[in-house]
């Protein structure tokens, strides 16, 4: 069995103070030919809330929660955490863990999904930390997909009832369960999965399918919408769009929503953005009545299912390939020039 001697938590980074704003938005969109224009308004976003993004400090909560649970697992392993796009940077992390002489961690990444921009790029991540590191870096092995483990379907179940239960009495029974995710590149979507078998929706479909069963028994109608584009309009992206859809709902009789960002991990920005005000905002002026559930974050099921995924990946054989269910063809999706990659803002 492979002799792990850390735990590597990887995620996506986020300003932390209005200064670091604008230097942070040109890290995540550098080479994408995002408009100076268009960044200055996304900055604003994050201007609102005093220019902190939240998802920082839920790393930091959810670390805490995993340092408390894994020696009650059996679990004795040190904890590290690197971003792809902000401080704790992922290269200095990796530099620190070769500092304290890690020889092979077991990562888990703050996406459960199978696309380029949600696996496939941290995976590149992790390699590119390593060979700027150098010799002395210790072998990274991602812990794969966790789309459907109870672990991460449970907390959705939780909230949803806890969301439903806040709307109007005599119109709860009858609420639309609208599940969002980031919408990504239709090229990257169809790319997705071992040769390019369009992964991602299907497993946002089944995760989603998964909790509206669980949550209200299966008796809430519920679709699958998209949110937070980044692209060009001439560049085509999943859809519906997450306001659009509320339109095309109320038009058809729909009189209250519960949204559930199925796609996330935790109430990051593009969470308490795009969904509290803009999607919420979107729904007021139809006249919904909305409400939105909250993500794992720091969930207890979802904190044993990270222990749970860690013991796992201890019992694997030692020449299992790092990665566990990503085949080397696995997400493989090349920009073509002046395309956008997709991603979050975090």
């Amino acid at each position: 069995m492979p002799a792990y001697d850390a735990f590597l938590l990887v995620s996506f980074g986020g300003p932390e103070g209005p200064g670091e704003v604008m230097p942070f938005l040109q890290n995540v969109t550098r080479g994408r030919g995002v408009p100076p224009e268009r960044l200055a308004s996304v900055a604003e976003h994050y201007y609102a809330v005093g220019g902190v993004s939240p998802i920082n400090q839920q790393c930091r909560d959810l670390l805490a929660a995993i340092r408390a649970a894994f020696p009650a697992s059996g679990l004795s392993l040190p904890v590290y955490w690197g971003n792809r796009n902000w401080t704790p940077y992922l290269t200095d992390t990796v530099r620190a863990m070769a500092a304290d002489g890690v020889k092979r961690a077991v990562a888990l990444v703050t996406s459960a999904y199978s696309s380029y921009s949600s696996c496939r790029q941290y995976l590149e991540d992790i390699e590119r930390a390593r060979a700027e590191v150098g010799p002395a870096a210790p072998r990274i092995d991602k812990i794969g997909r966790f789309f459907n483990h109870p672990g991460f379907i449970e907390p959705f179940v939780a909230s949803t009832r806890a969301a439903l239960a806040t709307l109007p009495a005599d119109l709860r029974d009858d609420a639309h369960l609208v599940f969002t995710a980031h919408s990504i590149p239709v090229a990257m979507a169809e790319s997705s999965g071992p040769g390019g078998t369009t992964r991602y929706v299907a497993e946002l479909t089944e995760a989603a399918g998964l909790v509206a069963e669980r949550a209200g028994g299966g008796t809430h109608p519920w679709t699958l919408a998209y949110q937070s584009r980044s692209g060009p309009g001439s560049q085509p992206w999943l859809e519906p769009d997450i306001r659009d859809h509320l339109g095309e709902l109320s038009k058809s009789g729909t009189k209250a929503v519960v949204v559930i960002p199925v796609g996330f991990v935790s109430d990051h920005m593009e969470v308490r953005h795009d969904l509290d005000v803009e999607a919420a905002q979107t729904a007021d002026s139809l006249g919904l009545a909305f409400a939105r559930a909250a993500t794992p974050g720091r969930h207890p099921a979802f904190v044993s299912m990270i222990t749970e995924l860690v013991r796992e990946r201890l019992t694997l054989p030692d020449d299992t390939v790092p990665g566990q269910d990503c085949p080397a063809d696995c997400c493989r999706y090349v920009a073509a020039a002046g395309r956008p990659r997709g991603g979050s803002r975090a």
